[in-house]
């Protein structure tokens, strides 16, 4: 029976050009390359320029996948952009990103699910291209997650780092069988009895001020291992697939041990996992796109690809996507 799909038709991301090495981090807080690199993977991170906002660096992400798309702006009915770091309380950064690109017609509007956020952002956009109220969709994660780092704390300001990166999606008919393009399945989920081991401690509605990042990486990391393990064999088990007829995982990039442990855990060897978390440290909800990106350059994505992307973020949020390249 045939059903609609949501097909990735481009990808595109954008780094600011500042790279902030571990040396440089030294010089900051109390800290050096050892430290951070056993603990964490992370060799360096980018950071946006003072007058880059977060929807600049969306827009130029949202360019690139565009161009590699085909598609002409006007031609796109939906954006959604996913962001903990938004320009301003409102309007949504979503809607300054359509102005700048050319975007008339649809809906803009943002999703916040922190880290998960490209992953809801996904879903979201699938469901409203799979009933036909939208036709193609621009989904974009973007932060600058430098503007809320507590740059005294080496226990957080060492892990995070700035980018975006975006894909195309567009509703097509397929076949309904296992061998379908685009989306297949996604899977979402959320607990905030967690919503303290890892969150910005103000916000308008309580303190009046932007608040700085805080976190207690060990609760952070036995919960990740679980949860992201959990809601990708979920995932598999809804589509019929096995962990190791995935061609690719773009995880999130938080870091190295929770990637190794999932890894583990799915028994899915090394080859089989993109990581970008070395040079880009962990860019929230634009992470899974900027490793898509990175993918897609590389040339590790081929049409008929089955690719399994998944994150876990503060809230708790955590969720994954299942889609064929």
């Amino acid at each position: 029976m045939a059903v609609i799909r949501s097909v990735i038709r481009g990808v595109g991301a954008y780094l600011p050009k500042r790279i902030l090495t571990n040396a440089d981090m030294a010089k900051i807080v109390d800290t050096d390359d050892a430290w951070i690199t056993e603990r964490t993977g992370i060799k360096a991170r980018h950071i946006a320029a003072d007058d880059e906002k977060t929807s600049d660096l969306g827009i130029a992400a949202a360019r690139q996948a565009l161009i590699r798309s085909g598609i002409d702006p006007v031609e796109i009915d939906l954006v959604i952009c996913a962001t903990a770091t938004p320009d301003r309380t409102f309007p949504a950064t979503a809607v300054r990103i359509q102005s700048e690109l050319g975007v008339t017609k649809g809906a803009a509007f943002d999703i916040q699910a922190v880290c998960s956020g490209f992953v809801f952002a996904m879903a979201t956009a699938d469901n409203f291209l799979k009933t036909g109220q939208f036709k193609r969709a621009l989904v974009i994660g973007a932060e600058t997650f430098s503007r809320i780092l507590d740059w005294s704390d080496r226990t957080t300001c060492v892990l995070f780092g700035d980018g975006a990166g975006a894909v195309v999606l567009e509703a097509q008919p397929q076949k309904g069988a296992r061998e379908d393009r685009g989306i297949l399945a996604t899977t979402l989920r959320s607990d905030g009895r967690y919503g303290d081991l890892l969150y910005v401690d103000g916000g308008p509605g309580s303190t009046k001020t932007v608040g700085h990042l805080r976190m207690n990486g060990r609760e952070v990391f036995r919960h990740a291992v679980q949860k992201i393990s959990g809601v990708i064999e979920e995932t598999l088990v809804t589509t019929g697939y096995a962990a190791d007829e995935i061609d690719l995982y773009v995880p999130h990039q938080a870091n190295a041990r929770i990637l190794d442990g999932i890894a583990r855990k799915l028994g899915v060897g090394p080859e089989k996992i993109m990581i970008t978390l070395s040079h880009h440290g962990n860019t929230s909800a634009a992470s899974i796109p900027l490793a898509l990106n990175q993918a897609y350059e590389e040339h590790r994505l081929k049409e008929g690809s089955l690719v399994l992307m998944e994150a876990m973020g503060g809230g708790f949020t955590w969720g994954a996507v299942l889609a064929r390249w």
